[in-house]
């Protein structure tokens, strides 16, 4: 028995106060409406109607039992139209993941745009270094970086574009310790690592003039895993290192760091936007992913020509 559209039948048939009209206004036959209810007093093992040849009327039971049902109804009703509205309107709570550097740098500025756009939006931005385990997190949206392409997750993935990292040092050490010519000149000076899941370990893969070349790291007393942190060590003074894109353009228009063999660049990362399915997308879902395909792009494109 479906007792929910049991249920229906028998609303409507105590609305109209007949078997007969209320199959018709369901369009179902007459049969189908009387063993709905014959089907509602089984289970209910109590008698909702009495019924005559010439009317019907509710019992005390059926009295109380119409009300509940008519409750219920009314929620489901509102229920569908919450979440018919979650598919047409962009409102409520979009819980957003992204990597430091990426979500610094490009997400933020894009959410408040959005935001703007629209405002029965809010945001609940995450900010970390792992990509997340999206259903068991509780997250609609994750933007990351990730090489030749991201692991199978089963997942939508749209591409936002490439990006790069740079060698960058402090003025103040290339003043005091010279500027390498070239990748072999790098050895005469402290590299600092980035320890990443992005970076081969113990070697920086460089895409330059010559070609593709490969400079092995010395031994060092300092590495660190977060680019922001990096860049904030090479701004002390302490060495060359390997910035992303998104840590690397703002010391750089600043002046507080400055390219090491300008000419070089290393590891090549795809940005991508990911959210768990195309079916049935929640608006702000779908209009935030619109957005940032719109934004995302030119602001990386800005940014490939400042570097160079």
């Amino acid at each position: 028995m479906d007792t929910l559209q049991s249920m229906r039948i028998f609303v409507r048939i105590a609305e109209e106060g007949s078997f007969s009209r209320a199959a018709d206004r369901m369009d179902i036959s007459r049969a189908v409406a009387t063993r709905a209810v014959a089907g509602l007093e089984t289970h209910l093992r109590a008698r909702l109607l009495n019924r005559t040849t010439r009317r019907i009327a509710l019992t005390e039971t059926g009295q109380r039992y119409l009300q509940r049902c008519q409750q219920i109804l009314t929620c489901i009703r509102d229920a569908e139209v919450e979440a018919a509205d979650a598919l047409a309107k962009p409102a409520g709570r979009l819980r957003v993941h992204a990597m430091l550097g990426f979500g610094q740098t490009y997400l933020v500025p894009a959410l408040m745009r959005y935001q703007e756009y629209y405002p029965s939006v809010s945001v609940d931005l995450n900010l970390s270094q792992h990509l997340p385990r999206m259903l068991d997190e509780g997250c609609d949206v994750a933007v990351w970086m990730a090489g030749d392409q991201l692991p199978d997750s089963g997942f939508v993935s749209q591409r936002l574009g490439t990006l790069h990292s740079v060698l960058c040092a402090s003025p103040a050490y290339l003043e005091d310790h010279g500027t390498p010519d070239d990748v072999a000149g790098l050895a005469q000076h402290s590299c600092i690592p980035l320890v990443s899941s992005f970076f081969p370990r113990g070697r920086w893969d460089l895409d330059g003039p010559d070609g593709p070349e490969t400079f092995a790291l010395p031994p060092t007393a300092f590495q660190v895993n977060v680019p922001e942190v990096l860049g904030t060590v090479l701004q002390e003074g302490k060495g060359i290192g390997a910035l992303p894109m998104p840590s690397a353009v703002p010391l750089l228009k600043s002046g507080a760091l400055v390219r090491v063999l300008p000419n070089h660049q290393l590891q090549k990362l795809t940005g991508y936007v990911q959210y768990p399915s195309r079916q049935y997308l929640d608006a702000k879902v779908r209009t935030f992913v619109e957005f940032l395909r719109e934004v995302v792009p030119p602001a990386l494109a800005s940014d490939h020509a400042a570097l160079h």
